[in-house]
């Protein structure tokens, strides 16, 4: 039978979701409150023609169903993989390297770390002792060490506080905005045991240019070609519940109401908790979401007029106010401009210099950016810079806060739910938000009866108990 169905949200997950249920014969409308697509992986071009992105985004060869929606869409080639290693770099121009070996995992990474010269044996069998319950230790360990922070975690094993600082603090705050003490010890541990599991898993790559051109634009392709309807600046305002408990509306933030037989919500959670009826707020599955928040986050992209690094990978940096950044200009030849550097840097923890005016968080990253290259640097110019703000971005992943994650099926009968705070393996990515797109098509289709398989390949549903 088929059926209306209104996606609320353009993000990735929506993106994904949408043309999920076209397949299956659904007509289908995508509202989106931006004139943009895209969400955390938005792009726009600035009044010199650049593209500004909103996050510096990677992919890993961990990912699956990003990859499998890329290849349907003939864009996967798009991904330039980069070498596989691990760059740090420090104040003052220090740098050391995590570099795969050609063998088994878990032994592919165990040369790089025994080989390294800037960590002590002490230091690095601190870390060894750690291995086993990342590799071995199942969801069962992983929701456990939940409870604690990662900081916490990485204590209880010894494990040398020299290595949390200058190993893991950038990569927590590359992962989720956090540092190490507020970051959950489940989500480190179980993305570290992703990496470790599966040689390549851990190696990373690049679109070959703007997101809004080679994904989430020929998503919205997709998606207007097999008969959907997207609409922009189309902001989702309220829903109305029936006496029979479906949702038979949403309201648009210009007073539009939207009817259909069933509704995805693929919002960012702190609007969808706007959005939840009062008569639902107090119920247990609709109660957990105030658990939620987003982090905030700030991207810097600066210009240079000329090359100060020729590496051409994602760099990690534990001193200062950027842990992760790139040189576009090397790693996305689309960006690359006479040759010249184009860092684009994430600036985490955001939460105290957002109320900061444009020039000084520039100021500050371009004075990280030179510490890390002081040589390179000393003749350098910012020739041009952009900040983009994102007040609530991923979902805060605190200690004790993942048995809240709900399913993508609610109570509701014709509810669903998307979004990298539902549950599914890969957390707030951009694998994450595919993952929960697909999984909530599923469930649709699950509960209508029919077999989401037949559209997108055998996929587990986790569907909440009625």
């Amino acid at each position: 039978m088929r059926r209306s169905i209104v996606v609320a949200g353009g993000g990735l997950a929506g993106l994904t979701a949408a043309p999920r249920l076209l397949m299956a014969g659904h007509d289908v409308e995508l509202l989106e409150k931006r004139e943009l697509l895209g969400g955390k992986v938005s792009a726009w071009r600035d009044d010199d023609g650049d593209w500004v992105e909103t996050g510096l985004h990677t992919f890993f060869g961990a990912y699956e169903e990003i990859f499998e929606l890329m290849r349907e869409l003939g864009v996967y080639d798009e991904i330039l993989w980069k070498d596989h290693v691990l760059k740090y770099t420090m104040a003052g121009g220090d740098s050391f390297e995590f570099r795969t070996a050609k063998l088994p995992s878990p032994l592919h990474l165990m040369p790089a770390v025994f080989q390294n010269h800037y960590f002590s044996i002490p230091e690095k069998l601190s870390l060894a002792r750690a291995l086993k319950p990342i590799l071995f230790g199942g969801e069962a360990y992983y929701d456990d060490i939940d409870r604690m922070s990662y900081q916490d975690w990485h204590h209880s094993f010894g494990i040398s506080d020299k290595m949390l600082k200058r190993m893991f603090v950038p990569m927590t705050l590359a992962l989720k905005f956090l540092p190490p003490e507020e970051i959950s010890a489940k989500i480190v541990v179980d993305v570290s045991g992703t990496f470790l599991r599966a040689r390549d898993a851990s190696k990373m790559g690049f679109l070959s240019g703007s997101p809004a051109e080679k994904l989430t634009g020929p998503l919205a392709d997709d998606i207007v070609r097999r008969g959907g309807r997207i609409r922009t600046g189309t902001g989702v305002r309220s829903m109305g519940l029936s006496e029979d408990r479906r949702i038979s509306w949403i309201e648009s933030t210009a007073g539009e109401r939207f009817q259909a037989d069933a509704f995805v919500l693929a919002l960012p959670i702190h609007n969808l908790r706007r959005v939840i009826p009062d008569e639902l707020r107090a119920e247990g599955f609709f109660a957990n979401l105030d658990h939620f928040d987003g982090v905030p986050v700030i991207t810097v992209q600066l210009w240079y007029d000329r090359q100060i690094t020729h590496i051409d990978n994602i760099l990690f940096c534990p001193d200062g106010r950027i842990p992760v950044y790139a040189d576009l200009g090397n790693t996305t030849p689309e960006y690359s401009v006479h040759g010249n550097s184009r860092i684009e840097a994430v600036v985490a923890p955001a939460r105290d210099l957002m109320g900061l005016d444009d020039i000084e968080i520039v100021r500050l990253v371009s004075a990280d950016i030179a510490s890390c290259f002081p040589e390179a640097t000393a003749s350098a110019s910012v020739v041009k810079s952009t900040v983009v703000r994102i007040p609530q971005s991923v979902y805060r992943p605190a200690p004790g806060l993942d048995r809240y994650r709900p399913t993508q099926a609610t109570p509701i009968s014709n509810l669903f739910l998307a979004g990298g705070y539902t549950r599914q393996r890969f957390y707030d990515s951009m694998e994450g938000a595919v993952s929960s797109g697909n999984r909530a098509a599923d469930a649709l289709l699950d509960r209508y009866g029919v077999a989401s398989s037949a559209v997108n390949g055998p996929r587990e549903v986790v569907k909440h108990p009625s």
